[in-house]
């Protein structure tokens, strides 16, 4: 006794935390313990659970970035302390942001005079970017409506179906109607003609993407831009375009230069973009810039002066973390035009490595384009015998997450797998996820013959069962893959 008494009393002084008790102790995981743990046994018991998460670097899923340079992921720890929202207390931060604001802006070919500085700001992702925007549209609607003495309690914005749901977000948040230009089969984008057509007095703006979600495939803006001017003409509207361009807007600049599809066109007033995706900022840092002063209203703009001197500020939240603008602007200094062409045109060859690779299996339609952000959506040929959603989930066996999912209305019966190719994915694991993707093939085709063998065990033994029919077979194919793979769907993230 005195022995086990002693040994649990050194607990704390231990060296190994696997030879502790905390260990072999069970944690409270939805109230608070009474008593403090070492800091050695809280860190080992979290990483410990952490190990059981995907890899990032295999998420094929996500299009944010999970890889920075070190001595970026320097300097992101040291400004980890850093509220941006205190901008009088840390200028320089504040400073970098504005900084970033107009390079983008001159990315986009904002028309800036040669002092003139860009309107925008930094947010955290392309939602909160997507709500200010919103926002904007809708207030310069309301007021003008207010001006000429018409209702202005019932407005609207025009998109494509394929959108991201921090669209129907801001509808439902902000009160606006959301219609969509139904997508087709082998369409999967929207219509400009479509769009144009449901146009009316009370839309607020047409917004456009600039990389889908769901095939990567940049849609005509140009295109949405010509018709809207004649629309406008007709009607004697102002209905404005809003560029999406969270995961395109660092891609087109730089392997699409001669693409209009950003301020060259007079009708776009906002486009918002995605430092995190294409960027190559980790989680947490988008960018929405205005074509002008006169289109953000300044009855949106706040000052306050309770952190130090006048502080303007247009955001959805009030303190966010420093480290994201720090390391949005380490980027764009130390890659320049060159490095962030550099990677993108390696993200394109890498993705069309991926593509050869899997048409040459002859099993797969690719459903993405050539032309728009570098990835790889594509079906099966034949699925029935198995589904996407069986091969994503056989996948996984090798640490790869690949999505499956189906297409908006009116093309759900369309189901796609999706490779997002990002900087960190090279040649070497694009022809891996290919050998791996006809390995899964192969398992596949043999399950009925797997799965007849365990149903013939499983019978009375000295008789032989008797020939099932196509549509039994097919049934009892989906019923054991459900028991023993169990099968589910897996949204298209982004």
């Amino acid at each position: 006794m005195a022995l086990s008494k002693t040994a649990s009393e050194s607990d704390v002084s231990v060296h190994s935390t696997f030879a502790s008790r905390y260990v072999r102790t069970s944690l409270p995981r939805f109230k608070m313990a009474e008593k403090s743990i070492p800091k050695e046994a809280a860190y080992q018991i979290i990483s410990d659970e952490l190990m059981l998460d995907g890899n990032p670097r295999l998420n094929l899923a996500s299009f944010v970035t999970t890889w920075m340079e070190p001595e970026c992921d320097k300097l992101i720890m040291a400004g980890i302390n850093k509220n941006y929202v205190d901008m009088d207390e840390y200028p320089v931060t504040t400073e970098l942001q504005n900084r970033c604001v107009n390079m983008i802006a001159h990315l986009f070919n904002a028309p800036l005079g040669e002092s003139e500085a860009a309107v925008g700001v930094g947010t955290v992702g392309s939602s909160e970017a997507i709500m200010l925007a919103g926002l904007a549209f809708k207030r310069k609607w309301q007021n003008k409506r207010k001006a000429e003495g018409k209702p202005c309690d019932s407005p609207n914005i025009v998109t494509g179906a394929n959108v991201q749901v921090c669209w129907e977000k801001f509808a439902r948040y902000f009160e606006v109607e959301l219609k969509e230009v139904k997508l087709r089969e082998g369409y999967y984008v929207m219509d400009p003609e479509k769009a144009v057509e449901m146009v009316d007095e009370n839309t607020i703006c047409v917004a456009a993407i600039l990389g889908s979600t769901l095939n990567g495939e940049f849609e005509d803006v140009k295109r949405l831009n010509d018709l809207l001017i004649e629309k406008n003409k007709e009607t004697g509207w102002e209905t404005p375009i809003h560029v999406d361009a969270a995961s395109g807007g660092f891609i087109a600049p730089f392997i699409y230069p001669d693409l209009e599809w950003d301020f060259r066109l007079p009708l776009v007033k906002s486009i918002n973009v995605s430092g995190h995706k294409y960027g190559l900022v980790y989680a947490g840092i988008g960018w929405v810039i205005w074509r002008s002063k006169e289109d953000l209203p300044e009855e949106l703009i706040f000052h306050i002066n309770y952190l130090g001197a006048d502080q303007p500020t247009f955001t959805l939240n009030f303190s966010k973390g420093s480290s994201q603008v720090i390391a949005q602007y380490y980027q764009l200094i130390r890659l320049g035009y060159e490095g962030y062409r550099n990677i993108m045109e390696n993200c394109r060859e890498n993705t069309m490595v991926l593509k050869e690779g899997l048409e040459k299996t002859e099993r797969f339609n690719i459903v993405s384009k050539d032309e728009g952000v570098p990835l790889v959506a594509f079906s099966l040929k034949d699925s029935s015998h198995y589904t996407e959603f069986q091969v994503s989930d056989m996948l996984r066996r090798f640490g790869w997450i690949v999505p499956a999912y189906t297409m908006p209305p009116d093309a759900q019966n369309i189901t796609v797998l999706r490779v997002v190719i990002r900087e960190d994915f090279s040649r070497t694991l694009a022809e891996r996820l290919v050998h791996d993707i006809q390995k899964v093939l192969h398992d596949l085709d043999t399950l009925p013959a797997k799965i007849s063998a365990k149903l013939a065990l499983n019978g009375e033994e000295g008789i032989l069962p008797r020939k099932k029919s196509a549509i039994e077979t097919q049934r009892e194919i989906t019923t054991a893959w459900r028991k023993f793979v169990m099968a589910r769907k897996t949204n298209g993230v982004c």
